[in-house]
């Protein structure tokens, strides 16, 4: 296996974005239609299936538990569910390599089974906190051991009787509202989850769209447990979290004019394109339409002068994976740029405000990280080495940055791009981006 230090991008300063792109499949609407498909009566039949690791880890995942599951070939996946109570005991440990959302999603859902399980990852994900799912989780009637310090391996205890709670969570957190959302439909009596600030709600979608009654009020879910879900068509639009490096890149860059093929509009997801507008820049949306229950549309991205802003408190949940390039698109703008709000950056598969810190200083651009945000200056970008500690929004984020960069920038550690975004490379190659993978 090749050392995944050894693995980086070469990106050369200079070039524009033009022509017409379409980013895979959204990685979090792949993770549910594999979990929720192999839940359900009869088939689920999915297309646009994102075909990185993370996505393919649930998926081996629950081949591992028994369901039947052809694909994926081109995108397309048909998954033949088992129901509620259909899942068999895996005969290993069930690896998630460097997913949280399959790691904490399926918490949740492994939680209500009759058998115990053991779930694991790579060194990143065995470092994020869990405590978060597990406590919740716990006072629902779950018995799971985490080590000392809050974090996987977990294992998980089977013949556990769930019972519905009512929980307001502290942080918004879109992925311990699913894992509780997914214990619920195995508890007894009401499950509900209480956000302080929307986050995106795949999870609601796909439920309703199965057939699941539910509940939905403003910040507030409920279900209950003993119903069924029914097998569905689902087509996955592309990932706005990818789509949003292109946005960025297009933005900051004379001459770029960009656009951006069916991408998913998640009203809890569009935070990066509000942002950004704020800011300055030239999107429009066209062709809106809904697909499998989910808002899509083209973005078609010109370049335009951007300016510092505060970027407000209500955004940052509906951006939260996307700062790493806004960082960016922030170091390029004029003037000073403030995000608070953010300490949940510092728990990511690094600590983004910390490495989007350290690398953007790299590259000469006044960047102070605060506990909760970062305090950016714009400025003219330099070249440089850059550390992504195994980030792979880090990684794409820099390439981007060498745009409007006077020198070549190196980025490191890049394998786990693959996690979210296959074919990065070839696909931004294509777009214009002066971007080459070597290996060392």
């Amino acid at each position: 296996m090749t050392d995944k230090k050894t693995t980086r991008f070469r990106v050369a300063p200079g070039g524009k974005l033009t022509g017409r792109v379409r980013v895979p499949g959204d990685k979090s609407i792949s993770h549910r239609s594999i979990m929720l498909g192999s839940l359900a009566g009869g088939v689920t039949d999915i297309s646009g299936f994102l075909e990185g690791e993370d996505s393919l880890a649930t998926l081996a995942a629950f081949k591992s538990m028994g369901v039947a599951i052809e694909g994926p070939d081109r995108g397309r996946v048909s998954v033949e569910g088992v129901g509620l109570r259909g899942l068999t005991a895996p005969r290993e440990a069930l690896y998630l390599g460097n997913s949280g959302t399959s790691m904490r999603l399926m918490t949740g859902l492994l939680a209500g089974q009759d058998f115990d399980s053991l779930l694991t990852g790579d060194a990143s994900l065995s470092g994020r906190p869990m405590k978060r799912v597990v406590e919740p989780l716990t006072r629902m009637g779950a018995c799971i051991n985490m080590t000392a310090a809050g974090t996987a391996p977990l294992a998980i205890s089977g013949g556990m009787r769930l019972q519905g709670i009512d929980y307001v969570m502290p942080v918004a957190s879109a992925q311990v509202k699913s894992c509780l959302l997914l214990a619920g439909l195995y508890a007894s009596g009401r499950t509900c989850v209480t956000e302080p600030a929307p986050t995106r709600d795949h999870t609601e979608r796909m439920l309703a769209g199965m057939g699941y009654p539910l509940q939905r009020e403003s910040g507030r879910v409920c279900l209950e447990g003993g119903h069924a879900l029914q097998g569905i068509s689902i087509d996955i639009p592309a990932d706005i979290s990818s789509t949003a490096f292109f946005l960025v890149g297009a933005s900051i860059t004379p001459g770029s004019d960009l656009v951006l093929e069916h991408v998913g509009m998640n009203p809890t997801r569009t935070g990066v394109i509000d942002i950004l507008m704020r800011m300055g820049a030239d999107i429009r949306i066209d062709n809106r339409r809904e697909v499998g229950g989910e808002p899509v549309a083209d973005l078609h991205v010109k370049s335009a002068p951007l300016h510092g802003i505060d970027i407000p408190p209500e955004l940052v949940p509906l951006a939260i994976d996307e700062f790493p390039v806004l960082f960016v698109a922030a170091a390029c703008a004029s003037g000073c740029t403030v995000l608070t709000g953010a300490e949940e950056l510092r728990v990511k598969e690094s600590d983004r405000i910390q490495v989007m810190a350290d690398g953007l200083a790299t590259l000469g651009i006044d960047a102070t990280a605060t506990p909760d945000g970062m305090v950016i200056e714009g400025g003219a970008c330099g070249g440089g080495l850059i550390d992504s500690h195994g980030d792979h929004r880090i990684a794409m984020a820099f390439a981007m940055a060498a745009l409007r960069a006077k020198g070549s920038i190196e980025i490191l550690d890049c394998d786990n791009v693959n996690t979210s975004f296959p074919g990065f490379v070839g696909l931004a190659a294509g777009a214009g981006l002066h971007i080459a993978l070597e290996r060392k």
